[in-house]
């Protein structure tokens, strides 16, 4: 089975905010829930910046982290070389809907921003509880892109959602995966299903500079840009336009833009129920 098409790739212009998430700012519901001991499954991680972090604070449990791309798991893995990097833990590649992990192993599973990339979400969650220990937690998060907002109204920002949401459907993913999560965790048989909300807000100079820019760096120079051409969406032309709106959105005393994420604390049951 091929693996699902990633809508974002792996360029530098994409690893500029993958490498910048942490615990603190992309996995706050799972905080109150870590204890050192804990054997925690990290799936989809990316450059593995989170991952790192998690082993950090659950030494001396082993923390793996996993993706089906090779060039990203060389990141992740290069940042065990250095001087500060935490013992517990290690990277491989791997399938998330068939991993090669056995029933009951991890006392977590967390995926960050996983889900929404993925054509059947359950499956991968139901996999998900598989390798929980029985009672085991499961910490989701998920953008909802069709929740963003912003102001000032721009054009630009518009077309490049539009076009998002375009790729999206066309290879079978769900940008809006954060309202979803619930009814996911429930149709694979979770317990317990806690759900909240935790919201990304861009509206200070710097932080409204750094968004900005990473996206008018995506729009023409990441895996969105060959997509959108590819499918018909936009020319290199339209993009390099839609580049100049979030750049000109930057420039904007009042530039807003929150980014909601959804998330979820579920449990696998104490007798985990068939597959």
């Amino acid at each position: 089975m091929a693996p699902d098409p990633y809508l974002h790739g792996h360029s530098d212009a994409v690893m500029k905010s993958h490498t910048w998430r942490t615990v603190d700012n992309s996995a706050p519901h799972l905080l109150p829930h870590l204890a050192p001991g804990h054997h925690l499954l990290d799936a989809g991680c990316g450059p593995g910046t989170i991952t790192l972090d998690l082993a950090a604070r659950l030494a001396p449990g082993e923390v793996i982290g996993f993706d089906i791309a090779t060039d990203v798991i060389s990141q992740a893995e290069a940042l065990l070389g250095e001087a500060d990097a935490p013992t517990n833990c290690r990277f491989t590649v791997d399938d998330i809907y068939a991993m090669s992990f056995a029933d009951n192993t991890f006392d977590i599973v967390h995926a960050h921003q996983v889900l929404q990339h993925l054509t059947d979400p359950v499956a991968a969650l139901r996999e998900m509880r598989r390798v929980l220990k029985p009672g085991g937690i499961l910490a989701a998060r998920d953008a909802d892109y069709g929740g963003m907002t912003w102001a000032p109204a721009n054009p630009a920002i518009d077309q490049w959602m539009t076009i998002y949401q375009g790729i999206a459907a066309e290879q079978g993913s769900m940008p809006d995966a954060g309202r979803h999560l619930l009814g996911w965790a429930t149709e694979a048989r979770f317990a317990n299903i806690e759900v909240s909300v935790d919201v990304w807000t861009f509206a200070d100079p710097v932080s409204r500079s750094w968004w900005g820019d990473l996206w008018a760096d995506r729009v023409e120079n990441s895996s969105y840009a060959t997509h959108a051409r590819n499918l018909g969406f936009a020319t290199a032309d339209d993009l390099a336009e839609i580049a100049r709106g979030w750049r000109a959105w930057i420039e904007e005393p009042a530039g807003f833009f929150a980014c909601p994420n959804s998330q979820i604390i579920a449990r696998a049951a104490a007798t985990n129920p068939a597959i």
